[in-house]
């Protein structure tokens, strides 16, 4: 990589940030994480308080290890805050929100700044450009508009970049694959699964997505395993690219695996501050040991985060890429804290069970997970579909290897039940992997 700057548009790539010399990024992250800490505990009721409660104020910052003095945000906070409660600059300087479902709650709401949407596009260019994306290609965007923000950050990184995008959404399958086809789509935004479920509606279609200029696919928003690389790769004809992001931090353009190595993330350095912490009892882990990724914001004027804890179980890798990047890398995330379950002593993440399932002779590559209570106990049963050529005389049989598998595999006892092909409900964005049944009735 050059230290030369594109121009391309409004995105200025300067290919030196992703380079830079580990002790330079280090002190730009110290300079930038001074300032975070400044703003957050100037114009936020919430930072100062928490800050105050544990003894600290911005200046105690001397080094980024001192971090670990500061306390943690979680999503509660937010929630507490509602609705604008987070926000540290004021309400007429917002320029959009987004929010979550708000499912098991109020939802979450996030701000961003003009300053802080030019910050996402670019980061989502650079995202973009990691992933193999170029200016000129067209970019078909099936992620979710609205509120939802990886529709609107994916669409704005791939304008920045300077693509064609197809604002296409999620859902209306059918359609997507006429425009794919029509418009000649090189890039694909989707989540894993609703990726696989178009390729698999193509196949009914008699459509091979793999004679078309598809070449990349970009794929976020839930844990998915190399076996699901590995059968998107395949039956779409690309190279499949996971990238990361929450909306709590930014939205999506946090991190990006690179399309030369494919072997973990480069988290966005200049721009966030990465530490992996025991789940447990919230004291920093080394670099390289598994944990829960936690998230300081550098640059996010609307909305700064201090110390996020995302849920997500990964390690981070500060050993040489082939890309020549230097930002640590998030290796793939395996699944989230609160997604685990506890199933007879045992624990049990979704993405486990999908790295056992996906690949065997029989099943086609769709799940779900059910849990029911069963006296005082906690029982699973894993939902698998058979592919269309499966005889349903060998469902039994199947049954049997995939328990055999997942207790080979993971180690906990579970029933099996076969379904037939088009059984297992299809994703339209995030996939719903786990139905729990325990409190109905």
């Amino acid at each position: 990589m050059s230290a030369q700057v594109h121009d391309i548009g409004g995105y200025k790539y300067q290919p030196e940030l992703e380079t830079m010399p580990r002790e330079k990024l280090a002190a730009l992250q110290l300079e930038r994480l001074r300032w975070t800490l400044r703003h957050a505990y100037d114009n936020v009721q919430h930072f100062r308080r928490r800050f105050d409660e544990a003894g600290v104020k911005p200046d105690d910052l001397r080094t980024l290890e001192d971090i670990r003095h500061f306390p943690f945000t979680v999503k509660d906070d937010l929630r507490a805050a509602y609705p604008f409660g987070m926000f540290a600059v004021p309400r007429e300087q917002v320029v959009r929100v987004h929010a979550s479902s708000g499912t098991t709650g109020k939802p979450t709401v996030v701000g961003y700044t003009r300053d802080d949407i030019d910050t996402w596009a670019d980061l989502m260019a650079r995202t973009l450009a990691a992933c193999g994306a170029r200016p000129g290609d067209i970019v078909h965007n099936a992620y979710g508009y609205g509120l939802f923000t990886g529709g609107l950050g994916a669409h704005y990184g791939a304008e920045r970049l300077g693509c064609t995008v197809v604002p296409m959404s999620g859902g209306n399958t059918e359609k997507q694959i006429v425009l794919l086809r029509d418009f000649g789509a090189h890039v694909l935004c989707a989540t894993p699964s609703y990726a696989l479920n178009i390729a698999e509606v193509a196949e009914k279609e008699g459509m091979d997505l793999r004679e078309l200029p598809l070449r990349i696919g970009v794929f976020g928003a839930e844990p998915w395993s190399d076996k699901m690389r590995a059968e998107l790769d395949e039956r779409l004809g690309i190279r499949a690219v996971d990238i990361y992001g929450l909306s709590e931090i930014l939205g999506p353009g946090v991190a990006s695996e690179c399309v030369e190595a494919r072997a973990g993330l480069h988290g966005w350095e200049d721009h966030f501050l990465f530490e992996i912490i025991d789940p447990e009892t919230g004291e920093p882990r080394p670099m390289g040991e598994t944990g829960e990724l936690v998230i300081t914001t550098l640059t996010k004027q609307a909305l700064p985060m201090v110390r996020y804890r995302t849920r997500d179980i990964t390690r981070l890798s500060d050993e040489p890429c082939a890309c020549g990047r230097t930002h640590v890398r998030i290796m793939r995330v395996t699944g989230r804290s609160d997604d685990m379950l506890i199933i007879r002593g045992v624990n049990v993440y979704p993405s486990q069970v999908e790295s056992v399932l996906v690949g065997l002779p029989g099943i086609a590559p769709h799940y779900q997970l059910v849990l029911r209570r069963e006296g005082a106990m906690d029982s699973l049963t894993v939902e698998v579909e058979a592919t269309p050529d499966t005889p349903e005389s060998g469902y039994a049989e199947i049954a049997g290897r995939v328990r055999h598998q997942i207790k080979t595999m993971i180690g906990v006892t579970c029933a099996v039940e076969v379904k037939r092909p088009g059984e297992v409900p299809r994703s339209q964005g995030k996939a719903v992997r786990v139905r729990d049944l325990r409190r109905e009735g």
